[in-house]
């Protein structure tokens, strides 16, 4: 039988998609690149916007139109809104995200026992270098307007000996690159009855396996202390944090139960930078959060240059049901929304360039992720540069040394050493 998989969303979700692949695979199932060709096919959805879950069930609707015999559907959306979901022309199971980790028991009819040993990325569009791997779910934060720890339910961390494993999985198939997940990928060990900190399980994959890069996926930017940015003196560690804002407006941040301030955010990009100076540090940012005034905004987007991010995402506020903010007065008109989120974005793709710029005539470790017919490459520095260059060899899944040599539109060009 032949499964065809696809996601909707974050890294997180892309992870859950690797590991049910591998799953259905050690079963015996064939993962097929076509959802044309497949006999039964796994959504992931998401719901951390509106617009993810429109995506959502246009994934469906896909899926259900390409005349597949079982649609099974899981994830944040559908989590949050189960009859919808099953209501969908050619659903034939909807999972919740607390189910998913059983989702293959429960489509083959028995318990199923996975043991991670080699992985093989995913084929078609959903193809990956690099190895997501999920260590922590859940959530026990209150941020107003987020609906994922509604959808996720309490924080809960994996274990080191599981994540270890899919480490070595990861490298025995071949993967360079492992990248940590997590919905508060900060808190993980919290949970555990002797608690333990992320800046542990770091250590613990640099000592105990052998993949080339660990990259971290975004982290909340508190509870990191200046001991966790010495992780960096280790070469292997890529130096990118994804550190999600907000809102650099104190007064935005508190009504969204953010637990940071823009001093503490401040102080926290400065520890980073001491130990690692040419740290991409990108973040996420939301306008017109409901009250955000326009002093509010210009406070938020002078503290965004303030900061010199490598880059970033700009949202919308959007009200999801459910949580306290889609009920807060003074909302904000889509066209205020809309013109603040081009002001914003123009401002990150000033700072991205100038973060850029710095490293042309320089040499970075690139793994590609992309190799067209023609030769043409594309991949992603440590730092997470995106970068683009050309080899009569094929380079997918290497790592090579390449002199950044120009700009190439929003990427950049080098040639391999």
């Amino acid at each position: 039988m032949k499964v065809f998989v696809d996601t909707v969303g974050c890294r997180l979700n892309q992870s859950e998609i690797e590991k049910i692949a591998a799953q259905f695979r050690a079963e015996g199932y064939e993962i097929t690149g076509e959802v044309s060709e497949a006999d039964l096919v796994v959504v992931n959805t998401c719901a951390v916007t509106a617009r993810a879950s429109a995506d959502s069930r246009k994934a469906i609707r896909h899926a259900t139109h390409a005349g597949n015999a079982q649609l099974v559907v899981t994830g944040c959306w559908a989590t949050l809104s189960p009859d919808e979901a099953a209501a969908m022309p050619g659903v034939s199971r909807v999972v919740s995200n607390l189910q998913k980790d059983q989702l293959v028991s429960l489509v083959v009819g028995r318990e199923h026992v996975f043991e991670p040993e080699s992985r093989q990325p995913l084929p078609g569009g959903r193809r990956r270098t690099r190895a997501f791997i999920k260590v922590q779910d859940g959530c026990n934060n209150f941020c107003t307007y987020c609906v994922t720890r509604i959808a996720r339910g309490a924080a809960r961390s994996v274990t080191s000996e599981e994540v270890l494993a899919e480490v070595r999985a990861a490298a025995a198939g071949g993967a360079k690159e492992a990248v940590l997940t997590g919905v508060h990928l900060g808190s993980w060990g919290q949970d555990f009855a002797e608690q333990q900190h992320l800046k542990d399980l770091v250590e613990l994959i640099l000592q105990e396996t052998s993949i080339a890069r660990l990259r971290l996926s975004s982290l909340e930017p508190w509870d990191l202390d200046e001991e966790f940015f010495r992780l960096w003196q280790n070469p292997r560690l890529c130096a990118h944090l994804h550190l999600p804002l907000q809102s650099g407006c104190a007064r935005t941040l508190k009504r969204m139960a953010r637990k940071i301030t823009p001093d503490n955010f401040r102080l926290l990009v400065n520890n980073a930078r001491r130990y690692a100076p040419e740290m991409a540090i990108t973040t996420d940012m939301i306008v017109g959060f409901p009250g955000e005034t326009d002093e509010d905004f210009e406070e938020s987007l002078a503290f965004a240059r303030e900061m010199s991010f490598a880059g970033g995402h700009v949202f919308a506020f959007s009200p999801r049901a459910g949580t306290p903010a889609a009920n807060y007065p003074d909302q904000i008109e889509s066209q205020v929304k809309k013109e603040r989120s081009q002001r914003l974005r123009k401002l990150f793709a000033e700072m991205e360039g100038a973060y850029a710029q710095q490293f042309i005539g320089r040499s970075l470790d690139v793994l590609w992720e992309d190799q067209s017919e023609d030769g043409s490459l594309k991949g992603l520095s440590g730092n997470y540069l995106k970068v683009c260059s050309a080899s009569s060899q094929n380079l997918w899944n290497e790592v090579s040394r390449v002199k950044i040599i120009r700009k190439n539109g929003g990427d950049l060009y080098g040639e391999i050493e």
